[in-house]
């Protein structure tokens, strides 16, 4: 298949440029794979779709302000971004990231800060990507705290604000890791919480740092070529037990956002592959792309917010619930005035 069979028009002004003042006041669209139909509602009906005995699952991941700006040690001394998007190294110092202007930074280069952080450009990678090395004067994500601007998506076109850094973070994230929020989980608020518990439902979480796939477009117009950025994953053993419980059952298991499908999905594919399932970790690092075809093996329905056209997440919905009807689902939410993406409204996918 190709990425254009997954692509959209979407007028610009329908891209949330920011979050409602009330997380859970958002629309949402209920898609209903059997009967290939859809209805307007809005979130905070979404706890009546959950049954007793259904098992929600979300992505607990934790955003850190990971986009930097410094300036240049030599040359003109110009302002430079530089966006941090994984660690990889043990110590926690040399991290995968993007620089701008990219051209005009060299292997060899630092960037100052502040008075508490440099960082030195290492190695050149594809599509504007470098390894750089982060020299802290002391502990690092405490910097990051005080330094560091929260990492609002590109087409997100403001500068990030003090609201943010409370704002563009789900009420229960606890993991630090992510460079942009697993945003499905933006609209729950505590209140929607206890009422998904009140109707019964078991609440699970896993982990799923999202790194730089999710600001990246895809390279290649063939799906079967498509080759996404890693991530790491952990699904804890009580979130295991809890989606045996509900499939045993027969009850449903409701993945909220593409980053929990994809870890459960993840330790699904890793725990059938095992010769002593039950003695599998599922944790680690997944590259998973999922298209037309996949099987699921865990996610009974998804919640998920509107993604950008030929995108690996549209796919991915696209998957769960086939093209034609998530393509016509997205053109009737743009008909109807949704707003789209990260600050955006929702869809539940039955």
């Amino acid at each position: 298949m190709h990425l254009s069979d997954f692509d959209f028009h979407l007028p610009e002004e329908l891209i949330a440029q920011e979050p409602l003042t009330d997380r859970a006041a958002s629309r949402m669209l209920v898609v209903d794979r059997k009967r290939g139909t859809w209805e307007d509602r809005m979130f905070r009906d979404f706890p009546s779709f959950l049954d007793p005995g259904d098992c929600l699952v979300l992505n607990d991941s934790r955003v850190f302000p990971s986009r930097l700006y410094g300036r240049r040690l030599h040359g003109k001394g110009g302002v430079v971004e530089v966006f941090l998007t994984k660690s990889v190294s043990e110590d926690g110092l040399t991290w995968a990231a993007l620089v701008w202007p990219g051209r005009k930074m060299r292997t060899g280069e630092r960037v100052l800060v502040t008075h508490e952080l440099s960082i030195d450009i290492l190695a050149r990678g594809e599509h504007g990507e470098r390894t750089v090395r982060l020299h802290p004067s002391g502990n690092l994500f405490e910097i990051l705290e005080r330094t560091g601007h929260v990492p609002l998506p590109p087409y997100i076109r403001r500068p990030d604000e003090p609201s943010d850094r409370e704002r563009y973070q789900t009420v229960f994230a606890r993991e630090r890791g992510s460079v942009a929020a697993p945003t499905a989980g933006l609209h729950f608020t505590p209140a929607i919480l206890d009422e998904c518990r009140a109707r019964g439902a078991a609440i699970a979480y896993i982990t799923l740092h999202v790194g730089l796939g999710t600001f990246q477009p895809l390279h290649t117009e063939i799906l079967e070529e498509v080759k996404l950025h890693s991530e790491t994953y952990v699904v804890p053993r009580e979130t295991t037990d809890a989606m045996d419980r509900a499939a045993r059952a027969g009850k449903k298991i409701v993945a909220v956002g593409t980053t929990a499908v994809r870890a459960i999905e993840s330790a699904e594919i890793l725990k059938t592959a095992a010769k002593s399932p039950k003695d599998v970790v599922a944790s680690g690092e997944t590259d998973l792309f999922i298209s037309p075809g996949f099987v699921f093996r865990r996610t009974g329905a998804m919640l998920t917010n509107f993604h950008l056209p030929k995108s690996s997440l549209l796919v991915l919905v696209a998957s769960f619930a086939g093209r034609e009807l998530i393509l016509s689902a997205y053109r009737h939410a743009v008909t109807e005035r949704y707003r789209f993406f990260s600050y955006g409204d929702c869809m539940l996918i039955l």
